[in-house]
């Protein structure tokens, strides 16, 4: 369970974000209306190239209270990833990165009027270099953001000891709703954060979270009944770092 000190606003008993990544139109289409429907808030971690394609149906995702954050410029991945090889990690330098952080920021906010606070690693992955020369660019993202958001990872967060400059995002594409309540559960048993992680939204395919099970979620985290907080990444890694910090005017 989480410390005596820290508390989730209003009495609840754990917090959930749900987090989609690279602006693929299928969010758009099949994730926003879902989530609107049920006044649900997510948080969109964009690429540069979809969101300036549809920049006035991201601004109106902006208007709808949803989360843009920073997915760098051009989501570097190890060159072992065959689309990554032009942008692996291990040719860049913290220079080159940070470049591509701040890049980022400057272009959604010219985009779509927002600089954003959070992020999330392409691929998951938190390396430049390689070999002895190898350099971790989690100091740039804790410099940078509230929020850094993993992929992949196994462990809810716990708001009394995650480093918010790596939280653990777990994947959600192709899950059941069965598979994605089983970490639900997980999470109200440690009084943790969850933060869920996909791509695109629809019918069951790779990487892509089912409508169904989006829609079994929305319904479930909207009952009062169940104890949950679900809001973006930002307002709750915001309420953690000021709650741990003790203050807290979020809420």
């Amino acid at each position: 369970m989480t410390s005596q000190s820290f508390s989730w606003p209003s009495g609840k008993t754990a917090a959930i974000s749900l987090s989609l990544d690279d602006a693929r139109s299928s969010q758009l289409e099949h994730g926003l209306p879902l989530l609107n429907q049920y006044g649900v808030k997510a948080t969109f971690y964009v690429n540069i190239g979809p969101l300036e394609k549809r920049a006035d149906d991201w601004r109106g995702a902006v208007q709808q209270g949803h989360e843009i954050g920073n997915h760098t410029l051009h989501h570097p991945c190890s060159g072992n990833f065959r689309f990554s090889r032009s942008r692996a990690l291990e040719d860049y330098s913290l220079e080159r990165m940070e470049d591509e952080l701040l890049g980022a920021n400057q272009a959604i906010e010219n985009l779509v009027g927002v600089r954003p606070t959070t992020f999330a690693y392409p691929c998951g992955q938190k390396f430049v270099g390689r070999g002895e020369n190898v350099k971790s660019y989690v100091p740039l993202v804790a410099r940078n953001f509230i929020v850094g958001r993993g992929f992949r990872e196994e462990a809810p967060n716990d708001p009394t000891f995650c480093d918010l400059a790596q939280a653990c995002g777990v994947d959600t594409d192709e899950l059941t709703w069965e598979a994605l309540k089983v970490w639900i559960e997980r999470a109200v048993e440690s009084g943790g954060w969850l933060i869920l992680a996909g791509h695109d939204v629809g019918a069951a395919a790779r990487q892509t979270v089912r409508e169904d099970t989006l829609e079994a979620l929305c319904r479930h985290v909207i009952d009062p009944a169940h104890g949950l907080w679900l809001d973006t990444v930002a307002t709750i890694g915001t309420y953690i770092r000021n709650q741990n910090d003790g203050h807290n005017d979020l809420l």
